[in-house]
Order: C-alpha cells, then structure tokens, then sequence
C-alpha cells in the first residue's frame, strides 16, 4: 500500500549518492498542464515531455514516458519531486523552431517554471502542515506585544474627514474654545502632515499612534490651563480623550467596534490548527481541495501516523549525518576544525529532538492541544544505541482496560411460572461480581450496565442466569445458565444473541441471552488481535496466539503475545531496529493466510493472519512502531501502480475500502502523491525555509496589523517548529529574515528597529562564535553574507537617523529612534564583546544629524514655497518686493520654530540611549537654523534703511531662542543679536530725536486743553482691537532728517473707559511716546544681559530728559498764564491751570515708571525728576495762590475807602441816609462780598473738579486759607485804632464766615482753619460788631460773628 504519510520508499541506502542536492523536484518532470494529472505521467528517468519522445503536440495534454523511464515500481519514485540522480535528466526536449515560435517557447517556459513553483509550494505545504499537525518542539508565545489595527489611506481620510465635520460643527459632540484649538491644531499639524500619509503608506501607523499624539499635544495645552475649582486636569485630559474617542469613531457603534476589536485581538494571540492551515494556504497560495486531498492522504488527524514520521525524519537525519561524515561532504566552514564540530551538532539536534519527541505523551488519537506541551529540559541525551539495549520488561507493558457489560433481555424461560423472579449476575475472571434488577420471568429484560477494569488482555466476562429458590430450605438461588465471553478490543461493541450453558436440571435447554460486552483501547495500545507467529528466540513455535502492539514511550514499542486470564504478556519482542514488510506464503507453515515479517541482523520473525484487511492494518501500526526508512507497500498495491490500462487482475479489491488506501488514490490521481511520499531529508530546506519565512512576512506586512516585521504567534510558532524538525541553521533563518527586513525597510516600509537589533545580535554572537546555546560551526557562507547585510543594515541605519523625522514622524512608533541609535551603535561594534568607543558612534551619528538638517530645511523650504504659491498664485511671475520676502521669511522662521519644538517634544528619546543625544540634537538644531540664517540675512540685506518692520523677525526668533535652554545665546543667537543690534540703536537714536523735537513744537503750540490719556492704567480690562502700532512709525521725510512721531489722539473708544480730565496734548504724547518706547524694547527681550541693561538706562534718562524739558515748559507757560488773567473777583480759574497741574501729576506717575532703574540705580534718575516735580509744583500753588491773595487785596481796598476820618465816608454815610428816606436802598457793601465769597466757591470747585491730584488740591487750600486770613487779618490790624465803618464790618463778617464754611467744607482741617490768625479776626469783628450794635442800634440788619458760627454749628 502506498501510505500517503511516509517518506517514499527507497533502496537499502538511506540517502542516494547524487550529483548536488535538488531543491525540490526534478525538471524533467516538465511543465504541469493540469492540475489533475495522474502521477502515472511522471516516469522515473526522461520523465513527462512536452510534446516529446512519447508525448503529444504543444497544445495536449501531458504525454507520459517521454524518452524512456516507466510508471513507478517498487524500487523507484512514483513522485516527480524525488530528489535522486536519475531524475536529473534533463529539461524537456525542445520542439523545432520552424514548428513553434519564440513566443510560444516563452510561454512554455512561463508556464514550466509557473508549474516548478506551484510543485515547490505544495511540497512546502506538506512540510508545513506535519509541523502544524504534531508539534514537539514549539508553542504559540503567550508574551509578545499585541499588535494594534492599522490605519489604510482610506481610513486616515475618513478620519481627517471626521475631525474636518467637527470643526465645521457639524457633529453633535460639545466642546469649549480650548479643545476646539487643540483640535484644529492636531488637524492641521499632524492629520494633514504629509510624515503621516508616509507612515500610514509605509503601514506602521495604528490608530493607537494617532491617539497617543494628540493625548501628548493636549497635556501641555491643559496643565497650562487656570486652576478650576473642584475640576482637576486629570479630568479635563480624560474628558478631552473621550471626546476625542468619539470624533474619531465617528457615527459607528461602539459597542460593535469593541467586538470586532476584541475577536480580531484573540485571533492575534493564539490560533487553531484549522485557523494556521487556513493562513497558510494563504501564504503559499494552496487551493483548499488540495489542502483537504494533502490531509487526508497524510493523515495529520492520525497522532500515531504523525509521530512515526518524525521518527523516520529523526533517523533519516542521523544517517545522513552519518553519510557527511563518511563521505566528508561538508560545507565550507571558516576554519577546518569546525568540520567534526558540525556532525555533533547535527547528531546532538538530533538527539534534542528525540528528547523532546520522547517526553510527549504517548496519545490514543483524536484533537491534539498545541499548548498542552511538555518539554524536555534534561540536559541527558538519549543515545539510540545504549536505548536498544535497555530491554523491557513484562511488567512494563502491563495494560490497563475497561469493560461496560450491558445485560439486555433473556429469551426461552418457557418452565418457570410467570411470576417467578429472575435476574443476572456479571463478573470479571479475577474481578468483582454484580447483579442486575430483579424481573419476572414473563418479562426477563433489564437493560442493566456493569463497569470494570482490567489488566487481562484477554479477559473472561461470566453472565449467570439465577431464578430465586422458593424452597424453605434453599440456601441459594438456583442458576439456570451461563455464557463464558473472551472480549477483545475488536470485539463488536452492540448488543448480540448468545446461547447460555444450561444447568443440568433446567428444563429450558435454549436458553439465549442478549448483551454487549464494550473492551476499550489503552491510549498505549496501538493494535491488536490473533495472528501465527513463529521466531528464533520467541514464539518459536508456529501457533495463532493473541497479539498486541503496545507503546512504551515514543521511541520504544513491543509486540506482545498474551494468554487469556494473564495481566503480564507470555512473550514479547521489542521493535526496536526491526524492519517489517510484507511477504510471501513461507512453505512447511500450515494456518495464516497473508503473511508478513519482523526482521533485524540475526534475527527474523514471521507473522499470518487470516485477513489480507487484518496484515495491512498489522503493517501499518508496525510500519510506524519501528520508525525504519523503508517504506512497505502491499502487493496489491505494487500490482496496481504497475498495472497499464488495467490488463493485470488485482487481487483483494477490498483493500481499497480503507479510508487511507482511498485518500492515497485520490492524491495519487491528483499528482499529489510525490508531495507526501518525498522524504523530507533529501530537500534543502535552508532554500525552503527561505521561501516560506518571506511568502509569510509577506503576508503578515499585508494584514490589518501595525505589526511593524513582527510574526504573529502562530507565525512564530509554525516557523520555530519548521527549523527544529527540518535543521534549518539560526543564524540562516536570522541572516535570511533580516535581509527581507532590509528590503521592506529600503522601499519605505516600517520596520522596528527592536525586531532588526534581536536577529542582528543572534547573527552576530555566531558569527563571532558566542552563541549562548553553544553551536560554534560557522560556515563562509554565513559570515560573507552577515557582512554584506551589517553594511547594508549600516547604511540603512544612518538613512533613518538622517530622516528621522520622517522616518519617525511625531516620535511614532515609540521608542523606535532609540532602538534605532542602540543598534547603529551594535552594528559598529567590531566583534561582539568589544564595545565600540563613544566618541566614534558620535561622529556618526553627528554626520548624519548634519545631513538631518540640510534634508529638513531643504524640505522645510521646498513646503514654504509651495504653500506660498498656493496662498499668492495670482501674484505668480511678479516681482518679490523686499516686504515680502521679510513676510515669507517670517512664515518660514514659524515653521523652523515649529520642527525645533516638534524635534524636542517628540525625538528627544534619543537621550535614553545616549546621554549626548541631546548635545548633538543641539548641534543638529544650530546646523538647522545656520541654514535659515543664510536666507534670513539675503530678506534683511534688501530691506530698505530706516525701517522697522523686521523687528517681529527678531521677537518670534528671541522669544523662542531665549526660553530654550541649549539655543540661548548660541551660535545662532549670538548671530541674530549681531544683526539686530545696531538696528535696535539706531531705532532708539531716532526715537529720541523725534521726541525732543515733538516736545520742542507741541508746546510753542500747546493750547493746554485735557486730553484723554492712553497710558492710564487699565488693568483686568480687556481693550477692544485697537490698530497701536507695536513699533510706532517713523517716517524720514522731514528736512533734517528726524523722524516725527505722530502727535497723539486718543481713540473714541477711551472716553467709555476713562472719563477723567488730564494733561495737555504734549504731554500725553509724550509721555505715550516714552512708554511705547520703553515696551517695545522691554518686549524685544534682549538676551546679552549688559546690552540689554544699557538699553534700559539709555531709556530711563532719555524719559528722565523728556520729562525735566516737559516740566520747565509747563512751569513757564503757568507763570505766563496767571499773568494774563483778570486781578479782580471775576477771575474764574481757567481749564489750562488745570490742565498743567494735571502735567504735574502725570509727570509724577509716568516717572515712576519711565524713569525708574532696578533697585541699585533706581534713585539715581527718579529721585531726580521728582523734587523737580515737587519744587515746580510748590512754586505753581504759590503762584496761583498770590493770584488769589491780589483779588482778595483788591476787594480789601474798595472797602478802605470807608475807613473813618475819609472823606469819602463822610459822602457815603450822608448819601445813603438822604436816599433812604425816599427808596428802599440795598444794603451798601454786601455785593462785593458776594461776589468774592463766588469767585472762591467757584474756583474751589474748579479745581477740585479738574485737578486729579487730591494732595496738592489740599496744599492748595492750606496755603489759600491761610494766605487769605493773614491778608484779612493785616488789614484790621492797620485800622487797629479806627473803628470800623458798618459797611466795612458787614462785608468783612460775610467774607470771613463763608470763606471759613467753604474752606472747611473742602476739607480744610480745624487745626488750619482755627489758626490764632483767624481768632484775632473773629476777636475783633466780634468787638466791632458789639459797637456797631449799641451806636447803631441795630444797622447790622441780622450779621454777626455768632449767627456765623452758628450757621457753622448747623452746617456741622
């Protein structure tokens, strides 16, 4: 029988002397029309040709023999893929060029090599699937890192899609102002990055990247936020990820995502059997009948099958160690000594093998767990030679078997009455008895199941048939009858008819009882049943004995003869180094029918059994027992494969009934039959393993995973198990997938630098022979090709840091640039013990970041074009203005200030790896903004002089430089305070031309009306959008060359928020011009701290300066304009006094501020600046005061003209005396009273209303009050003798109450206002008034000093 699971059978040698290994298969099998092509097609020397010695025209089917060679036989190959010299042949015969053309030779050629790769594949398949069906050597690891879903060009456009909607607010989600301008900037920096679509292209970019980003753009954004009460970061972040969550997902349901998420994540841990022959079918392209035609024929749900093959495939190997060392056919090793280092190696992989093969459970059959393995770490190696003399024992092959007795029903009690009991009982020979249920015997069914155990392989199963005595005297029951039964485990297993023994005195003499006796299989037992067995040493005489094959261990099995009722066999033979196969009828042995025998060197034994069904199935268990090479077929089956057109009569047509004769003729009918029949020792499966691991990374790049190289675990699992059966050298497998790494990473895909660094090193450590596990051959093939791909691996390496940001874009994948700097720095070491020094892994790496920052801005400036011809495409082949090449560099210094701030947020990692990463980041970034100088300094270099709109340039370029810790006053700092510098002096010098010359004209031409002023503070008020230029224009075109600054107005929009009056024109202006000045250059932050200080100082004293001029001026124009007023009670205190006593204040309050230094230097300008305020300010109450004084004198000398002894009194007196007879004449002197007791009411009010400053208001009044009474109180003293005229004490009265009710109602303190001046006035108008009262008697009309005060008391 041809036996679809086993090496094919071959001569005595184990491996055939050949001219060079053949991959796979023979080219003469030649190009496979059709997949259903018999493998009758396939000859054994010129094999099939194409139109050939035997075959048919180009276009028809395959013809068969082809130039010699027949069908397959006994000794040869059926299948075309056996590797062996005659089946090196040749390539078909070509056919003449007159009859087919170069096109069609093509093609021909096309389809041959089309054909040679589908053979190849499905040999490969076949390998793969023994792996996957019997695994003694891997597992599926539980450990590796989950891999997370990528994101397709698809996807990554319907998410930009998604965020775009929510934008546009057109998603129900709500969000406040601060997660919409995070939002818009993760939309705009990294969704639309052209570094994402790379990576999403290269397939490394998972939708866990894309939300680790934005939950590292978003942390700054929110730890920067104010502190809310009860509301803590951490739950604004997680409320910003679930919002972000929702944005992303979109309108899918969550619930069914996680679903998907979960099913598609157990399907990247571990896999079913079913689920890895799916995948690879997939991988290598196999059609699913012919998946189903491979397992059928190999058997793989066959355990028993599966192991005996690695155990031929173990054997195969050890000899064909053997043969390499005979014949000294070794690869070419890097030294001669390796040449016997290398066959131990072999034999103790080998011996590994067994070990591990050895400690599997021996298995019955059915569903094999993968992760149920139990591995063999005993460092002892089983010697196959030393095994074979450990003979078993009887007692190691003692069996253990269970048997259900079911008791069905009873026929033929015709003596017993009907109600008489009946019931059985059931024993084991040796073991315990039961009983059934009691019956009547009318109805004598029961249905009753016994359990036992045994250790007989031969056991007798007793049934009794008992009916109750119903004698008084009867001891027992009386038995009716019985049945003796000799199960085996091939005994029928339902119910049967058998006739019981029946007692001597029963009448009922047929007696039948129906049961079923069930003997189960030991896992260990691998076959049973009768057979004639004859033998030197046992079983030496021909008898028919019972026989079971039974298996010890993995390696050990033993035919056993046993007798009935016996544990222990009688007889045994242990198959080891026995070769069974079948024969021919032996003469002189009568009984048996078909024939076979064990043999080994001085040993043979023949076995018969009567079934040709029975010896086949005897072969096989044998056949897999012994483990040997040679492969038995039937011969039957031999007859068949020779038959032609069926001519020969094939005996025992049964024999194809069996399920694996079927599936062997099925896959012998599909031309699969060379696949499972070759024998897996004579294929290079360095080659095969090659082809497999890249058709699978392949595949594994192309799934839904951001797997970035990394195998899934069955994967791994089925590729680990290949190179431990097949003995595919490790650093073979790492040197091959680090080269299929390398060309994914060379052609843009994303490859983790972990994955690189973990083959490299296992290379490495063999090829400097320092592997941990000891193997220390090392062929020239294996170190030419580490060299070759450590210098690709070099170049790719430095690629990568050189374009690390798009390689690594936004830091993703994590951690990826710092295993990439780990690995250069391995991959320049020498050997793998030396490490290499640091300061020359630093070069490298300070060359490639060089190069990094050419590529950069190259790109960096490429992307800034672009985007201003797509902004300005109408402005297309116009002429750039010096204006906008200063705009355009603006926009390209924020994108440089954008990928420095992305380079130290995302790829400072590096410095995890080495601590002078970031030196040399440094470096990369002065490099980086050395080459933006070049074109900063062309923009500036065309500015036009005298102009100030580059200033922004320097504050976005020093704001950032001067917070950044490593840039601050660097190379490329020093270089921008160089350019700016004299730019920033010359803007102050002409500055303070302006301002002088500004005050000079304003105030030869000041009104002195109030303004409102801009420089009032106005803190916690949000201003509206005002158009103050931030650097105040200077326009040349004056005739002496100094700029003018625009004289000041305030905006409309001041007087809503600030109401009050102040200082003049000038003066605002001025003092704006200083303060806008002084924030400007505070604003540019100047980093040299000394320049920086000299600019503060220059501008303090030019404020100091500014002020002084300002103060003078005012102090003059007061002076001059008191001069001007009116000297009598009609003066009213003009806005302009005001206005300059506001200068004052605003002079005091804006030199605090523009003229003050730091702590040391502070008095040295505003000290100064305000005693000049003060002295100015003291001499300007002095001035207004004797202004006050003079009209107060002037009203004090109308009424002297009423002193007595004047003539002008005498006229007085007597006028009014004549005229009152007649007229009712006003009261003389009260109007001049009034209208002095108006002008100083209306001037205290005036000034309280219009000057802003309550002190010198108060100085003011002190000085006025005081002033004005000592003026008062002069005048009565001059008239200390004379007595006061009437009119004179009237007016006096008035004046002197209102004036003290007014002052003290401005606020005047009791203390000033009841000064002793005042009570020697109040003392003497008291006096005056008591005289005038007694000689007038009664003329003051109502006025007096105590009606004074006690208005005043009222007042209070």
């Amino acid at each position: 029988m041809l036996d679809p699971s086993s090496s094919e059978e071959e001569s005595d040698e184990i491996v055939e002397e050949e001219s060079g290994k053949e991959v796979l298969g023979s080219a003469a099998s030649g190009a496979r029309l059709s997949p259903s092509r018999t493998s009758e097609g396939s000859g054994g020397g010129g094999g099939a040709g194409l139109g050939g010695g035997g075959g048919a025209g180009a276009g028809a089917g395959v013809g068969a023999g082809g130039g010699g060679g027949s069908g397959a036989s006994s000794g040869g190959g059926a299948g075309g893929l056996q590797p062996s010299s005659r089946a090196g042949g040749g390539r078909p015969s070509s056919p003449s060029p007159s009859v087919v053309s170069e096109k069609e030779k093509e093609e021909l050629e096309r389809l041959q090599k089309e054909e040679e790769e589908r053979k190849k594949r499905l040999q490969l398949y076949v390998f793969v699937m023994r792996c996957i069906a019997y695994p003694f050597n891997a597992k599926q690891p539980t450990d590796m890192a989950r891999r997370q879903q990528k994101i397709s060009k698809q996807q990554l456009q319907t998410v930009k899609d998604r965020f775009q909607a929510f934008l546009n607010g057109e998603t129900q989600i709500v969000a406040d102002e601060a997660f919409m301008n995070a939002v818009q900037s993760y939309y705009e920096v990294f969704l639309k990055s052209d570094r994402v679509a790379r990576m999403v292209q290269s397939g490394g970019c998972s939708a866990n990247d894309s939300r680790e980003v934005f939950k590292k753009h978003i942390e700054k954004r929110v730890r920067s936020l104010p502190e809310i009460d009860g509301l803590s970061k951490e739950t604004v972040l997680s409320s910003w990820m679930a919002k972000f969550d929702a944005i992303y997902r979109g309108e899918e349901d969550p619930r069914k995502q996680q679903a998907r998420m979960t099913a598609s994540a157990a399907s990247e841990l571990i896999l079913s059997k079913e689920q890895l022959y799916e995948m690879f079918q997939n991988i290598l392209g196999i059609k699913k009948f012919e998946h189903q035609l491979l397992y059928n024929a190999c058997q793989l749900d066959n355990p028993d099958e599966q192991a005996a093959q690695i155990r031929r495939e173990l054997d195969g190997r050890l000899q064909m160690a053997d043969q390499i060392a005979r014949e000294r056919k070794f690869p070419k090793f890097v030294s001669k000594e390796m040449e016997n280092m290398y066959i131990e190696e072999l034999k103790s992989s080998v011996n590994l093998l067994m070990a591990n093969l050895e400690s599997m459970p021996v298995s019955k059959g059915g569903e094999f767990k993968l992760q149920k393995l139990k591995r063999s770490h005993n460092a002892s190696i089983i010697d196959m030679g030393e095994e074979s003399e450990n003979q078993l024992s009887k007692s190691d092959v003692v069996l253990s078997f269970s048997l259900e007795v079911v008791i069905m029903e009873v026929q033929g009690l015709k003596s017993l009455a009907p109600n008489r009991i009946v019931y059985c009982t059931m024993e084991v020979e040796g073991g315990e008895k039961l009983q059934t249920d009691q019956a009547e015997a009318s109805k004598p069914t029961w249905g009753t199941q016994g359990d036992f155990s045994t250790t007989h392989a031969l056991p007798a199963v007793k049934v009794k048939l008992f009916t109750e005595s119903t004698g008084v005297l009867a001891l027992e029951d009386k038995e009716l009858g019985r049945v003796i039964l000799h199960p085996t485990p091939n005994s029928p297993k339902q119910s049967e008819w058998h006739k019981m023994t029946v007692s001597k005195n029963c009448p009922d003499q047929d007696l039948k009882i129906k049961l079923a006796v069930r003997m189960d299989k030991p896992q260990n037992m691998k076959h049973s049943g009768y057979l004639w067995a004859i033998g030197k040493n046992v079983w030496k005489r021909w008898k028919k004995r019972f026989f079971v094959l039974v298996q010890v261990s993995q390696y050990t099995f033993a035919m056993c003869s046993y007798r009935e009722k016996k544990a222990e066999p009688q007889e045994l033979l242990q198959l080891d180094g026995y070769t069974v196969d079948y024969t021919d009828p032996q003469p002189g042995l009568e009984g048996g029918r078909a024939f076979f025998n064990a043999v080994k060197e001085g040993d043979t034994v023949i076995f018969a059994s009567d079934d040709e069904q029975d010896r086949i199935l005897w072969v096989q268990a044998m056949y897999r027992a012994t483990g040997q090479s040679h492969k038995p077929v039937p011969p039957t089956q031999v007859q068949k494969l020779n038959a032609k057109g069926g001519t020969v009569p094939q005996l025992d047509a049964p024999i194809s009934q069996f399920s694996g004769l079927k599936d062997a003729d099925r896959a012998q009918k599909h031309g699969m039959d060379e696949f499972i029949s070759s024998n897996p020792c004579n294929f290079d499966h360095a080659s095969l393993f090659e082809m497999v691991q890249r058709l699978t990374l392949d595949h594994r790049l192309n799934d839904s995973y951001s797997c970035l190289g990394w195998f899934s675990p069955g994967q791994v699992f089925v590729l680990d198990e290949y190179c431990a059966r097949n003995g595919v050298r490790g650093c073979h497998r790492h040197l091959c997938y680090l080269r299929d790494l390398l060309e994914r990473a060379e052609n843009g895909a994303m490859i983790d630098p972990t994955l690189l660094h973990y083959s490299f090193a296992f290379c490495a450590s063999h090829v400097h022979g320092n592997r941990p596990d000891g193997i220390g051959t090392v062929t020239v093939e294996e170190k030419e090709r580490f060299e070759e791909i450590k210098e690709r691996l070099r170049v790719l390496l430095e690629n990568q840091i050189t374009h690390f940001r798009y390689c690594f874009p936004f830091g993703r994948p994590e951690g990826a640039l710092k295993a990439t700097l780990s690995l250069l720095e391995r991959v320049l070491m020498k050997d793998i013990v030396t490490p290499v020094p640091q300061e020359e892994v630093k070069t490298v790496i300070r060359k490639c970041l060089e190069q990094a920052a050419l590529v950069n801005y190259s790109r960096l400036s490429e992307y800034a074009k672009i985007e201003e011809n797509q902004k300005d495409a109408e402005n297309v082949g116009r002429l750039i203005t010096p204006a906008k090449k200063l705009e355009d560099t603006i926009r390209l210094a924020e994108l440089v200030i954008e990928v420095l701030q992305q380079n130290e947020e995302h790829h400072a990692e590096g410095k995890e790896a080495f601590a002078w990463w970031s030196d040399l980041m440094v470096e990369h970034a002065e490099t980086f903004l050395s080459l933006f100088a070049v074109d900063m300094d062309a923009a500036l270099e065309v500015q036009p002089p005298d102009t100030w709109d580059s200033f922004p340039l320097f504050q976005l370029l020093n704001d950032f430089l001067r917070t950044d810790y490593n840039l601050c006053n660097g190379k490329f700092h020093k270089h921008l305070q160089d350019l700016f510098a004299p730019l920033v002096v010359r803007y102050v010098d002409l500055m303070e031309s302006s301002i002088a010359q500004s005050i000079h004209r304003g105030f030869e031409r000041e009104s002195w009306e109030p303004v409102k002023s801009l420089t009032s503070n106005l803190p916690n008020v949000n201003l509206p959008n005002v158009n103050l230029p931030k650097v105040p224009n200077l326009p040349v075109n004056i005739p002496l060359g100094i700029p003018q600054m625009p004289t000041f107005s305030a905006p409309s929009w001041m007087a809503a928020i600030y109401d009050a009056d102040n200082g003049s024109g000038t003066s605002e202006d001025l003092f704006w011009k200083l303060d806008a000045l002084q924030t400007f250059i505070r604003d540019l932050h100047w980093p040299e701290e000394e320049f920086g200080k000299h600019l503060e100082q220059r501008l303090k004293l030019m404020a100091s300066d500014m002020i002084e001029s300002c103060v003078k001026r005012t102090r003059i124009a007061f002076e001059v304009k008191l001069q001007k007023t009116s000297r009598s009670t009609d003066f009213r205190v003009p806005q302009s006094i005001c206005t300059m006593f506001n200068v004052m204040v605003d002079a005091k309050a804006q030199s605090t501020k523009l003229c003050s230094m730091e702590m040391g230097q502070e008095h040295q300008y505003h000290s100064k600046i305000d005693e000049l305020i003060e002295e100015t300010v003291k001499e300007m109450i002095t001035l207004l005061v004797a202004k006050f004084v003079t009209i107060l004198e002037g009203v004090l000398a109308k009424l002297s003209r009423y002193d007595e002894g004047t003539l002008f009194s005498s006229f007085l007196s007597f006028t009014v005396k004549a005229a009152s007879k007649y007229v009712d004449v006003p009261k003389p002197g009260m109007d001049v009273a009034d209208a002095y007791v108006t002008f100083v009411r209306h001037s205290q009010d005036v000034l309280r209303d219009k000057v802003n400053e309550e002190m010198y208001i108060e100085r003011l009044f002190d000085q006025w009050y005081n002033s004005s009474m000592n003026v008062i109180c002069t005048w009565l003293t001059d008239r200390m003798d004379l007595q006061l005229h009437i009119y004179q004490l009237k007016t006096l009265i008035r004046m002197v109450k209102k004036t003290y009710r007014d002052f003290r109602l401005q606020g005047v303190l009791d203390s000033t206002l009841n000064s002793k001046t005042y009570e020697t006035i109040r003392n003497r108008l008291t006096v005056e008034e008591a005289t005038a009262s007694v000689s007038e008697g009664g003329g003051l009309q109502g006025i007096s000093m105590k009606d004074s005060d006690e208005e005043d008391e009222e007042d209070d």
